[in-house]
């Protein structure tokens, strides 16, 4: 299923051929090439980048493994093989390997971040991902240390603001789900009121995701909790309008989880670059 996925970016990409490297390069051509990181931080997407190589024979050997932390000049791996097929998927090669790479080292610095003030808060990305990518952004944040959240939508439970709407009320909305649910799935709530948090943990909720709350709001309804003695009951997950700027002001707030969409959905492709280090005779 990876190589199915993989290959429809080299599909997408190359069209009815690269024109280019068809009338520029000889065929049978070898080359050897490397890629290599043009900053710091954490790389991710070698296993998919294996995938694609192999799927071409085109020969990998040395690579750095998933979740390493590099320094800028590092060679991420090494390929040898023919010129026109590997030109031909560079793109999709780095394109996977950049945003990936990207991903996993922004969720890095965040849960360093964190760590580094002596905070145990989970930083966890949400499903704003780019279509077709969840697979590969949700791993790249895994790589970075971060938590995937639900993968898909039968992953978890998640009442949100516009099933409540429909039904009305957050504590009918938690017991119907609890009426019919398998015992396997866990019950989140997102919440926008002080008030409907207690009401959600009341009613059996297992996470309570306090939507677009400040850090003072966050604060106050995790005291609310604790004086209705639900707050050991519930994990909380705060989302919405955090970054890296007012991050430590969440974490001080008391949540379990901080979600941020940002972590996928503004990603900043890491730079690093192919290039080709020696050429070999023709085989013709």
């Amino acid at each position: 299923m990876l190589e199915e996925k993989i290959l429809r970016f080299v599909e997408e990409d190359i069209g009815q051929g690269d024109i280019t490297t068809l009338l520029t390069i000889p065929f049978g051509t070898i080359v050897e090439a490397e890629i290599i990181a043009n900053e710091s931080g954490i790389i991710a997407g070698i296993e998919e980048a294996l995938t694609l190589l192999n799927s071409f024979d085109l020969k990998a050997g040395t690579p750095v493994p998933d979740g390493s932390t590099v320094k800028r000049k590092k060679v991420i791996l090494k390929i040898i093989g023919d010129a026109r097929t590997l030109l031909s998927i560079e793109r999709s090669l780095l394109n996977i390997l950049t945003r990936m790479s990207g991903i996993a080292t922004t969720t890095h610095r965040l849960v360093e971040k964190l760590r580094r003030s002596g905070y145990k808060t989970r930083v966890a990305c949400t499903r704003k991902v780019a279509p077709g990518l969840s697979y590969f952004d949700k791993k790249a944040v895994m790589l970075g240390g971060g938590d995937t959240h639900r993968l898909h939508l039968d992953d978890l439970v998640l009442i949100k603001d516009n099933h409540i709407a429909i039904l009305g009320n957050v504590g009918q909305a938690v017991k119907k789900v609890k009426n019919a649910v398998s015992f396997s799935k866990k019950i989140e709530v997102e919440v926008s009121k002080e008030g409907k948090a207690i009401e959600a943990a009341k009613a059996g909720a297992d996470i309570i995701m306090l939507d677009n709350f400040s850090p003072q709001q966050v604060k106050g309804t995790i005291a609310l909790l604790k004086r209705e003695k639900l707050r050991n009951k519930v994990l909380i997950e705060a989302s919405g309008g955090i970054n890296k700027q007012n991050i430590l002001k969440f974490a001080d707030a008391g949540p379990d989880i901080l979600s941020l969409g940002e972590i996928t959905d503004s990603v900043k492709a890491f730079d690093m670059s192919l290039n080709i280090v020696k050429v070999k005779k023709s085989k013709t």
